[in-house]
């Protein structure tokens, strides 16, 4: 059996043939490692010395041996500069080219998703040091599958203060985003789950996936209905998404209901509920039911999606459940992102981020409304959130258009549980527009793309 050493310095292990002689056969381990290109061109090796020692070699064999490699061409020795491996070709054919990366497209207005270069660098570093400063040891092993009880107690006091949740921070479970607490929702369900009538097509495969029947929940102009015959309702109350409707209180009210008499769960997802323009945000419909709504939410559209933080306020029945299913997906969410939001949240710089943000995104509304109005063009869903309805009679020519002129928008159609309606229902078609996502300094030439796109020429837009 060959025996596998590692080398210091380096990632990489070598075989020792120990049927070979010392020198001969460290010479062939290393000309087979270069040969394979687990030993790169540039490699720095080990000094001998060093490499004797950790073989248990004589450092005159492993200088012999690197200097038959020298001659060989497949090592080059400068003063200074050490061992290192030539630029010699693979012997061995390279894997075949990945393909290349699809350009992103030149101006990006798709829905669900923040301006991420405002994500507050210096805040968040400084929480973290914070944090880790302060921190035992233990944050650093296995931790609660709910998470960090710093975080869970923050976030119980900023839900309550901020949304009106009505929490407690053994009633939270903090997740890896909102698709993953949807997905562990989906897990301990015992039944159809009925999910909003336009809504995300991805959150209808999460359900799915997880095996569960989707049920469509039509939408109107008060928002989501009441469902029937099933084990679950997933509702977006504060700003339907596409739609932009908010729930009207009859329906908040009809909808607690069903969830008191039938024993369903009311799912509320919150994800955009902090940005509202026009007047106070709408307070969670959590806190009217608390045993009986599952309150969602995630820092994905405050910090951004790359924080993958989120988080389920659960009706005191469905936290073991869930607990347990958080446990056996990942056993829990990363440590460190949940204490540096802990601190961000307690030192209100979590607060201060988020208005900054209101104010930047209701600039890009108001500017992107007028834009539209110049056109004629009526922007639906805009007293919330981050995107703004454009209906159109043509969808398919619209996107057409956007992408000659290098725009990514969404389209209506697919949010819909039959992406096919009938074609004369102009309603059913549009497009759905993010003016969140794109960098300050490029959203202008994004709303120039916006407006070519929409009079250039086809049927008038709605």
């Amino acid at each position: 059996m060959a025996n596998r050493r590692p080398v210091a310095g380096v990632d990489l292990h070598l075989d020792l043939d120990p049927a070979a002689s010392r020198r001969g056969g460290l010479e062939r381990a290393l000309r087979e490692a270069i040969r394979a290109g687990r030993l790169t061109p540039g490699a720095r090796l080990p000094a001998t010395r060093r490499l004797a020692v950790e073989l248990g070699l004589a450092r005159n064999t492993v200088a012999a041996a690197y200097d038959q490699l020298v001659a060989e061409g497949y090592l080059t020795a400068r003063r200074g500069a050490g061992t290192q491996v030539a630029p010699l070709p693979l012997a061995e054919p390279p894997a075949p080219a990945a393909p290349p990366l699809r350009p992103g497209p030149r101006h990006d207005l798709t829905p669900g998703s923040p301006d991420v270069s405002a994500f507050p660098t210096t805040a968040w570093l400084r929480a973290t040091r914070r944090a880790l400063t302060a921190a035992p040891a233990s944050v650093h092993g296995y931790g609660d599958p709910r998470g960090r009880v710093e975080l869970r107690t923050a976030l119980a006091q900023y839900l309550g203060r901020t949304r009106g949740v009505r929490a407690s921070p053994e009633r939270i479970v903090v997740t890896s985003g909102y698709v993953q607490a949807l997905a562990l929702l989906a897990s301990v369900l015992d039944g159809p789950v009925a999910m909003e009538d336009p809504g995300l097509p991805f959150h209808r495969d999460v359900v799915t996936r997880a095996g569960r029947p989707v049920v469509p929940l039509p939408v109107d102009e008060r928002g989501a209905t009441t469902p029937a015959d099933v084990a679950a309702a997933v509702v977006t109350p504060a700003h339907q998404y596409p739609t932009g409707v908010p729930l009207h209180p009859t329906r908040r009210h009809a909808l607690t209901t069903w969830a008191r008499e039938t024993g369903g769960l009311l799912v509320e997802d919150d994800y955009d509920g902090e940005f509202r323009y026009d007047r106070q945000p709408l307070g969670a419909v959590q806190g009217t039911a608390p045993d009986h709504v599952a309150y969602a939410g995630s820092a994905s559209k405050t910090l951004g999606p790359g924080v993958r933080l989120g988080w389920l306020v659960l009706p005191p029945r469905w936290v073991d459940p869930v607990v347990d299913a958080k446990l056996h997906a990942d056993h829990h969410t990363e440590v460190i992102g949940q204490l540096a939001l802990a601190d961000l949240i307690g030192t209100h710089a979590y607060d201060r981020h988020v208005r900054g943000c209101r104010l930047r995104y209701r600039r890009r509304r108001d500017l992107l409304v007028r834009r539209l109005a110049d056109l004629g063009v009526p922007a639906h869903g805009v007293s919330a959130g981050l995107h703004a309805l454009v209906e159109h009679p043509d969808e398919a020519a619209v996107l057409a258009r956007a992408a000659a002129h290098g725009l990514a928008v969404s389209g209506l159609r697919e949010h819909w549980h039959d992406p096919d309606p009938d074609p004369d229902t102009a309603a059913r078609q549009g497009v759905v527009v993010g003016y969140a996502t794109p960098a300050e300094h490029a959203y202008r030439a994004a709303l120039d793309a916006l407006t070519l796109t929409l009079t250039a020429g086809g049927p008038a837009p709605r």
